[in-house]
């Protein structure tokens, strides 16, 4: 995520830091490169400007120039200045008041309104809400199918619809009988165009006169940048929409988007979706966006992300393990299983801080299908061979190689990080320096 603008940045930010004093020229010659990398990034250009203008005021102040560390004070002024662009901090969903609660999702065809709207209703379930989703797109029959697969999927109920009806009168009778549903929170799905057109805006502006939801969300694909922008002012102007979700961040290598939306309409981003998994939809902290661009990580993200997929008692169970030297084969090859939940790899090393920054880490790619290999491999020993991986002879590893249908050197391989895994996972548990439960569940 953002992996050409971090690069960037940090490039400009590490010739700061190597001076021990910094002049307004230097400082102008620094922001040139990160107006530049910006605009690269398809950040708005007057986002860019107003950006710029107010990293400058405070870069040439009194506290850059006697700071001990000048080049840091300014990464901290861009990071803070940052923030404060996407917003300065997180904005919840505004689910006060009577029930039952209507999220109204808008957004063109292909944006991943529908996918967004399960992966929204399984969030409120797990707030202790009972979302009700409500298929209004009449012109898509798919649409509605498969909303019913994925209320299925993730046990939440569909609003069942008739056919002549209306997108406003469907909301209006899903909001009518929410009640008998059992339902507080209602997640109408709406019909997408390929364009924004005035057929499309003047029927949703009616569902909004008639349902007077209680959200308007827009739901974006941050990969298209500065078109994203462009749409979430259109669609703010007609229908003064409560807040963004950017669906496809995980594919979003620039930020365009996520660094203009808030300046552009004033709305902050409530949500962002980082995979096709029903789960990956999280929370928009901007601080967390910023310190991740330039580097820094993520760590709370990815510590939230954990303690939302893992098991507590396996992590207590582990944690027992590691303390008494006992971790095996059978416990890496659960913490793998626990690892693909919280997303890809490559996420989740842009979430550790120094981690993109690493040269050896430049262009890394993880294998996910490396996962799926391991996996193989250990399935094909024998349990006592999972206990005890110290047996595992030369003959061994042929008979485990043909039974994964991997070669030697793969089973060789994954004993060995198997070892050192092994090795540092004790240090740190010697140390007290890792927070098992914390990262573990």
């Amino acid at each position: 995520m953002f992996d050409s603008l971090s690069e960037k940045l940090n490039r400009v930010f590490k010739k700061l830091k190597g001076r021990g004093r910094l002049t307004e020229a230097n400082i102008q010659d620094a922001l040139k490169e990160v107006r530049l990398a910006l605009l690269e990034a398809d950040v708005n250009y007057k986002v860019v400007k107003k950006l710029i203008e107010d990293i400058r005021g405070r870069a040439v102040g009194q506290d850059v120039r006697e700071s001990l560390t000048p080049g840091q004070q300014i990464v901290k002024i861009v990071n803070e200045e940052l923030a404060s662009l996407m917003g300065e901090s997180r904005t919840g969903l505004e689910l006060v008041g009577e029930t039952p609660h209507s999220l109204m999702l808008v957004g063109l065809q292909g944006s991943g309104k529908t996918t967004t709207a399960a992966k929204l209703a399984a969030h409120l379930r797990k707030q202790g809400r009972h979302p009700l989703m409500v298929p209004a797109d009449v012109y898509r029959p798919a649409a509605v199918e498969q909303l019913k697969k994925l209320g299925l999927q993730i046990d939440v109920p569909v609003y069942p619809t008739e056919k002549g009806q209306t997108p406003d009168e469907i909301c209006l009778d899903a909001m009518a009988g929410a009640g008998a549903q059992g339902a507080d929170v209602l997640i109408l799905d709406t019909a997408g165009r390929l364009h924004v057109d005035e057929a499309l805006m003047n029927e949703l502006v009616v569902i909004k006169e008639k349902i007077n939801p209680t959200e308007i969300l827009l739901v974006a694909d941050a990969m298209t940048g500065q078109d994203a922008v462009n749409v979430a002012e259109h669609f703010n102007d007609t229908l003064d929409i409560t807040g963004v979700i950017l669906s496809k961040m995980e594919g979003d290598a620039r930020g365009g988007a996520a660094l203009s939306i808030k300046a552009v309409t004033g709305k902050p981003i409530k949500f962002v979706g980082v995979g096709e998994k029903i789960s990956a939809l999280e929370p928009f902290h901007p601080d967390r966006m910023a310190s991740q661009i330039l580097g820094m990580g993520d760590v709370l993200s990815l510590i939230e992300r954990a303690e939302a997929q893992f098991d507590e008692k396996e992590a207590r169970k582990l944690e027992k393990k590691l303390k008494k030297n006992e971790f095996d084969l059978e416990d890496f090859r659960s913490q793998l299983k626990q690892m693909k939940k919280l997303g890809s790899l490559e996420d989740i090393l842009g979430m550790l801080p120094g981690m993109g920054k690493l040269k050896q880490l430049k262009n890394l790619k993880p294998d996910e299908k490396e996962l799926v290999k391991v996996e193989a491999i250990i399935n094909s020993m024998t349990h006592d061979e999972r206990r005890r991986f110290k047996i595992i002879n030369g003959s061994r590893r042929r008979r485990i190689a043909t039974g994964s249908g991997t070669k030697v050197q793969d089973v060789n391989r994954l004993l060995k990080n198997f070892v050192q895994t092994k090795k540092m996972m004790e240090q740190f548990t010697k140390k007290g320096g890792l927070n098992m439960p914390s990262l573990f569940g």
